[in-house]
């Protein structure tokens, strides 16, 4: 049954190896609790749920991380329906907890421009390390998009990029022209490198010729923050809000930012109308600064 369930994720879901990690380790504290109450998860019911949310609040599970789990268990029961396993769903009633709304850290034009700009180009990664960050704001990608962007996913003639996302679904997002210079000038080091194995194709490498991690990059964006005077949490997510925030902030339709970003629903989006209140009382940019102009 539960490796049934995998199978439905993989393949009707087509979710990515990550996400299946994540559900089934969710699912696993069900069966735990299931067991603890000697029953198998067909015989749980929903005062049983009532009874496993509650212990999830007693040992201090955040509510974000509650309403996860809620979601992967109530994942797990639809497939069970679906399947015959049941007749009845016992997650029908169950309710996450309420999260509050919590705003993504932003960035201005002007302190990206500020981390951007500290890096320095005399050094090996110099080059590289800027067209990372131009395109990680310029694209509005996930780190893990760009750590596996390859050379054949860029079409500086179009302007576009070609983004494999979450469920291996793929997309295209407008690039600016400063990003395309950008990875222009980063290739001729690119081209010293000996790619490892697998790796020819990818745009991004490190020192030895292998991918790029995503604690590299998040580490390499927090050193220039701190070399560009700001004091704020910056991560390669950091980048992604802000350009989405200065995409809204510039007129563009939320259908358009959700597509660009690549997110399914667009309840995912809406949190950036969110922080455009404040933005709304001073003058609306016309464009994105990078990537508006060229939609």
């Amino acid at each position: 049954m539960f490796k049934k369930y995998e199978t439905y994720l993989k393949l009707e879901r087509g979710l990515s190896p990550n996400s299946i990690d994540a559900y089934l380790r969710d699912l696993e504290k069900l069966r735990n609790f299931a067991a603890d109450e000697n029953k198998s998860v067909l015989e749980i019911s929903y005062a049983d749920l009532q009874q496993f949310v509650a212990r999830l609040c007693d040992i201090g599970i955040h509510p974000r991380s509650q309403a996860r789990i809620i979601s992967g268990i109530k994942s797990f029961y639809h497939y069970l329906l679906l399947d015959g396993y049941l007749e009845t769903d016992p997650t029908e009633l169950l309710e996450s907890p309420k999260i509050g709304l919590k705003l993504p850290e932003v960035l201005s034009v002007e302190e990206i421009d500020a981390i951007i700009g500290s890096i320095d180009l005399s050094k090996p990664e110099g080059h590289r390390n800027r067209a990372m960050l131009e395109i990680l704001y310029s694209c509005g990608l996930r780190v893990s998009e760009l750590i596996h962007l390859r050379y054949a996913d860029v079409y500086p003639r179009e302007g576009f990029v070609k983004v494999e996302g979450k469920g291996s679904k793929q997309r295209l997002v407008p690039i600016s022209d400063k990003a395309l210079h950008e990875i222009k000038l980063y290739l001729p080091d690119r081209g010293k490198i000996v790619a490892q194995r697998g790796c020819e194709d990818l745009l991004f490498l490190n020192r030895r010729g292998g991918m790029l991690t995503r604690v590299m990059v998040f580490l390499i964006i927090k050193q220039q923050t701190a070399l560009a005077g700001i004091h704020k949490t910056v991560s390669p997510h950091t980048f992604r809000h802000s350009f989405a925030t200065h995409l809204l902030e510039g007129g563009a339709n939320l259908r358009a930012i959700q597509a660009m970003l690549g997110h399914e629903k667009i309840t995912t989006t809406e949190i950036y109308t969110h922080i455009d209140r404040e933005f709304l009382r001073r003058e609306i940019l016309e464009h994105h600064p990078r990537v508006l102009h060229q939609l």
